[in-house]
């Protein structure tokens, strides 16, 4: 019998101190902001100087702050330009600050399947549902494990159609010895209070095209040409930019990043090799060519072995050891969402959907067996820099035991 008092297990939380690498430094660069009192990206140093430096960690041509995370991909979004019922091919497992920004640009959101282990988009999914209408693909890396980018670019090339990656979980991860970000035409990443790096709100564009980049530099201020001989408001576009306190804070914070991914790699590789045939349970499945960076640490669950499946085991991990993991990351497919299912967009209008194919909003579940698969058994554990070896351990020894009582 677990004497549940004793057994129970104390994490850092990314949602707090406890598992933030946040500190003096941090301190230090916004007391320099203040004392500047320049706090406007417009004028001050600490934003210019970030994206400047992001652009080098990753080697390319130009890096754009952003408010937010959703603010990137709505900057991403709106490089491309759609025209209303124009289709944005992306994932059915994403969260809905990925989505509504499409519909913001009068585009519609077309869902590819997922692979049920990874939960990632692959080129044979995207391809089934690209049509004519098809302006952009984006593929997203979710939980930091990189999508099989080399498909997915040889068939977006072959179709002359542009790829936007979103790397909100995926900060450092690689592919074929390129950065996850700098493959597709943008990379679009998130500085949430949860992400590998963290200002609470944040938001970076990066890409090697020097057009993209122009029109996201103007559509994040409001399109307004700074620097131009004779600026003007170009075209629609709102106020997306970042202030110079979360500048400060993004530079103290880029200084740690490489040691952050570095941890979280090296302990989900430890709690990987401790979990190694464990009956009913699937460690992270990671390609050859492929480095993880573990946003989260995601098992798949059998719940042919494990009774109650993922479900099951959550539940006993958090009221025999205080465990908290999320079943199914998401309880739902993003198409089954109000906002998209009903069409809830601008008043009663149902705009974009008014413009869309038929076949684009057919979110048949028979279409999508990865989806619904991918969030039956997947098990979403909490991950973050400040986990340690003993915590490893005890991670590793509460599923253990979880999964051996649920057997």
């Amino acid at each position: 019998m677990i004497h549940k008092t004793e057994d129970m297990i104390s994490l850092p939380s990314d949602q707090n101190s406890s598992g933030r690498m946040l500190g003096d430094e941090e301190i230090k660069l916004l007391g320099e902001a203040i004392e500047s009192g320049t706090l406007t990206s417009t004028k001050g140093t600490f934003v210019k100087d970030f994206e400047a430096r992001f652009a080098e960690m990753l080697g390319v041509k130009r890096a754009l702050c952003a408010s937010h995370g959703t603010a990137a991909l709505h900057t991403a979004y709106a490089a491309i330009d759609p025209e209303p019922g124009d289709e944005f091919v992306t994932t059915s497992i994403t969260d809905m600050g990925a989505l509504t920004p499409i519909l913001y640009q009068s585009a519609v959101p077309v869902f590819a399947d997922v692979d049920a282990d990874t939960l990632n988009v692959t080129a044979d999914s995207i391809e089934k549902v690209i049509s004519e209408r098809t302006k952009a693909i984006i593929v997203t890396h979710l939980f930091g494990n990189p999508c099989e980018m080399g498909e997915i670019m040889e068939l977006a090339r072959s179709k002359n159609i542009p790829v936007i990656e979103d790397c909100a979980q995926a900060f450092l991860a690689k592919q074929n010895g390129q950065w996850i970000g700098t493959i597709g035409d943008i990379g679009c990443f998130s500085l949430q209070q949860g992400k590998h790096i963290t200002t609470g709100e944040g938001g970076i564009v990066v890409s090697n095209n020097e057009d993209l980049a122009r029109r996201m530099f103007l559509f994040i201020n409001k399109a307004w040409g700074y620097g131009d001989p004779n600026p003007d408001h170009y075209f629609l576009a709102p106020n997306y930019r970042m202030n110079e306190l979360t500048g400060a804070v993004a530079l103290a914070q880029l200084e740690k990043l490489a040691d952050s991914v570095n941890t979280r790699i090296k302990l989900a590789d430890a709690l990987s090799d401790q979990l190694q045939g464990l009956r009913g349970v699937k460690t992270p499945r990671v390609s050859e060519n492929s480095i993880h960076t573990y946003w989260r640490y995601c098992l798949n669950i059998d719940g042919a072995v494990v009774e109650e499946g993922a479900i099951g085991l959550a539940k006993t991990l958090r009221e025999e050891f205080g465990i908290f993991s999320a079943p199914r990351y998401i309880q739902k497919p993003a198409f089954q969402c109000e906002v998209l299912r009903d069409q809830r967009t601008f008043g009663n209008s149902r705009f974009p959907f008014t413009h869309a194919r038929p076949e684009a909003c057919d979110y048949s579940p028979e279409l999508y067996p990865g989806t619904f698969a991918g969030l039956e058994s997947i098990l979403v554990l909490p991950w973050n820099e400040m986990y340690t070896e003993p915590h490893v351990d005890d991670i590793a020894s509460a599923i253990s035991d979880s999964v051996r009582k649920l057997s």
